[in-house]
């Protein structure tokens, strides 16, 4: 089929089929969920059908299901391999939509779905993303997995950045080995999965260099090079501050590299790296000319570009780049150039994307910075970097997005540890932690009493609404959030364990874990599967697989997937980059929330 993109500012959007999960439950019933898509119609209903061995297919809905998009079955043999598939409903006739589930006779209750691994030897399975890499309408993975790993500011060898692509029934379609000249760590090894192209198929971006193979076998650069330093006695001792540095596309599909080029920016002088106050200054170590960030973003409201960025401490570089017909082209380059500058030293350990000024088109926020479409700086708070990152409708009340952030402030310097400023234009809204390092902080709904978005920090001794007056106690996480239960709020997401903010424990992911050390956070969290809900994704304690967990509580709220709100999707995408951060939809949702405005979308086919 081809792609039938129109000339208005539609996005365009992977095509996704209904993700159909089925999870049995300990009391013997089936929980079932579905997708409702974004372009769907208001009025589209659905019916759903179990098949069991020996046995035609059966509907279980007495009249349409017109409401939420999930099911518990409580009249299904479970000794039989048992086929649920769902049907739209749309004028009183059914679509025939090819989407079902299947669970064999007699299988344990768990709530999750395995992935087996192939497994390699002294490596751990860490971030993962996900896209539709063949064109089937399900989303695959793509997982890094990692051995030893460096930090920036530490010496000494890592091993080499290993990429694989699975099915979710486990299926391995590639391997990609970055090889001995691209380091590996939380700040080097940054990679986007996303359709770059409009083909209907997501191909796979990251940084390469001399030695990289990709997953036909084929070498990038040259494979005899190693650019290490091996000096023993040296300052930069492991680190990889000399030779050729490259950006490429590779196929979802096949994992077969289809475009390089010069990565931008180059190091350049590795000692003009710094920036304003703090952890600005310079070195020549290799610490603040190797951080790396990345993301998506529709720069022009219609195709989606990827952006490569470089350094935060100080001097910040982001690249925007288009992949069209095969071929890479520079979009725009922004670069704060030096401490001079009003946008050096505000880059962050992370960043969003979203359309703050309600252009159509996306910017960067970038910490305490904002770059605009077009590639110049929109403006700048003067905060500084910091490691924590949140930016959605957190006030309903008041016009647009609004950003919150954790500053770190060391070193002497001074100004909020914490801070909400308005996403359109960096007007500071809220400031705490004056002249402190909060270190960690989270802003979302968690409190189903309420509406609006509620905030804590390291330190914060409360929970907070976002105008800044305590109304409860400081939750007992300030790491990752998901959707998991029947209501609009948020759940805390820390480890392998899952809080209803004053409940307590609602969910626990035995013998699973969780990446990151104390960061503590999951392969990824995304909705991927079933209805509006997220999935959490972890590895199983041994490595040995990825276990896809899913809710079983069910909900009576209609919502299409998540994955069809622009800024949600791009969330999933940058979810791995620095020191990964929850994703957030690009509308409030939670306690109080008006209907989701329907996405401006325009599905593209392979």
């Amino acid at each position: 089929m081809t792609n039938h993109l129109d000339l208005h500012a539609q996005r365009q959007m992977e095509n996704l089929d209904r993700g159909l999960i089925v999870l049995k439950k300990n009391d013997g019933n089936f929980f079932v969920q579905w997708r409702l898509l974004g372009n769907d119609p208001d009025d589209l209903a659905f019916n759903l059908y179990r098949q069991s061995t020996g046995d035609g297919p059966v509907k279980l809905n007495s009249s349409l299901l017109t409401g939420a998009t999930n099911f518990t079955d409580s009249t299904a043999n479970p000794k039989k391999e048992n086929t649920w598939f769902v049907k739209a409903v749309q004028s009183g006739r059914e679509k025939d939509e090819n989407c079902h589930f299947t669970i064999a006779a007699n299988i344990e209750a768990k709530q999750y779905l395995s992935l087996p691994l192939q497994y390699i030897e002294g490596y751990t399975p860490n971030d993962a993303s996900v896209g539709d890499l063949d064109g089937d309408g399900a989303y695959d993975i793509v997982l890094h997995q990692t051995g030893r790993s460096k930090d920036n500011s530490h010496e000494g060898f890592s091993d080499e950045p290993v990429f694989q692509a699975y099915k979710l029934d486990g299926t391995l379609l590639w391997e990609i080995n970055l090889g001995k000249n691209i380091r590996e760590g939380a700040h080097y090894t940054q990679f986007m999965v996303y359709d770059l192209d409009g083909d209907g198929k997501a191909e796979f971006a990251c940084k390469t260099a001399d030695g990289t193979v990709d997953g036909k076998g084929e070498v990038i650069g040259n494979l005899n090079k190693d650019w290490r330093d091996k000096d023993p006695d040296s300052p930069t001792y492991g680190k990889i501050l000399k030779g050729p540095e490259f950006f490429t596309i590779f196929s979802g599909e096949t994992g077969e590299a289809l475009a390089t080029t010069d990565y931008i920016p180059g190091r350049g002088n590795i000692g003009a790296w710094g920036g304003v106050g703090g952890n600005g200054g310079n070195d020549r170590s290799g610490n603040r000319v190797d951080r790396f960030t990345a993301c998506i973003a529709y720069l022009d409201g219609k195709r989606p570009s990827v952006v490569m960025g470089r350094g935060y401490y100080g001097r910040s570089v982001l690249a925007a780049w288009d992949f069209r017909n095969g071929e890479l082209t520079s979009r725009w380059v922004f670069d704060s150039e030096n401490r001079d500058n009003p946008y050096s030293g505000m880059g962050n350990h992370n960043l969003s994307v979203a359309d703050v000024d309600e252009d159509g088109n996306d910017e960067i926020i970038f910490g305490a910075m904002v770059v605009d479409d077009n590639g110049e700086g929109l403006y700048t708070t003067g905060l500084r970097h910091g490691d924590a990152l949140h930016v959605t409708d957190l006030d309903p009340d008041t016009e647009g997005l609004e950003v919150f952030g954790i500053h770190e402030i060391e070193e002497g310097t001074k100004g909020p540890g914490v801070a909400v400023f308005s996403a359109k234009d960096g007007k500071i809204l809220f400031r705490d932690a004056e002249d402190r390092d909060a270190g960690r902080g989270v802003a979302a709904n968690i409190d189903s009493s309420r509406k609006g978005a509620q905030m804590w920090w390291s330190g914060s001794n409360g929970l907070f609404d976002i105008k800044g007056n305590r109304i409860g106690d400081e939750p007992n996480s300030t790491n990752f959030l998901i959707w998991w239960d029947g209501d609009a709020s948020r759940e805390l997401l820390n480890r392998n364990y899952i809080d209803k903010y004053g409940e307590g424990r609602i969910f626990t992911a035995n013998d699973a874990t969780s990446n990151n050390g104390t960061k503590a956070t999951p392969t990824l969290s995304a909705d991927i599967l079933g209805d509006w809900r997220e999935e959490l994704i972890l590895r199983s304690e041994d490595n040995t697989e990825l276990r896809i967990y899913s809710t079983t509580i069910p909900t009576e709220i209609r919502q299409y997937t998540l994955m069809h709100d622009p800024q949600y999707r791009l969330s999933i995408a940058w979810q791995n980059v620095g020191y990964n951060q929850p994703p957030h939809t690009g509308f409030y949702m939670g306690t109080g929330m008006k209907s989701a405005p329907k996405p401006d979308i325009e599905v593209v086919y392979p």
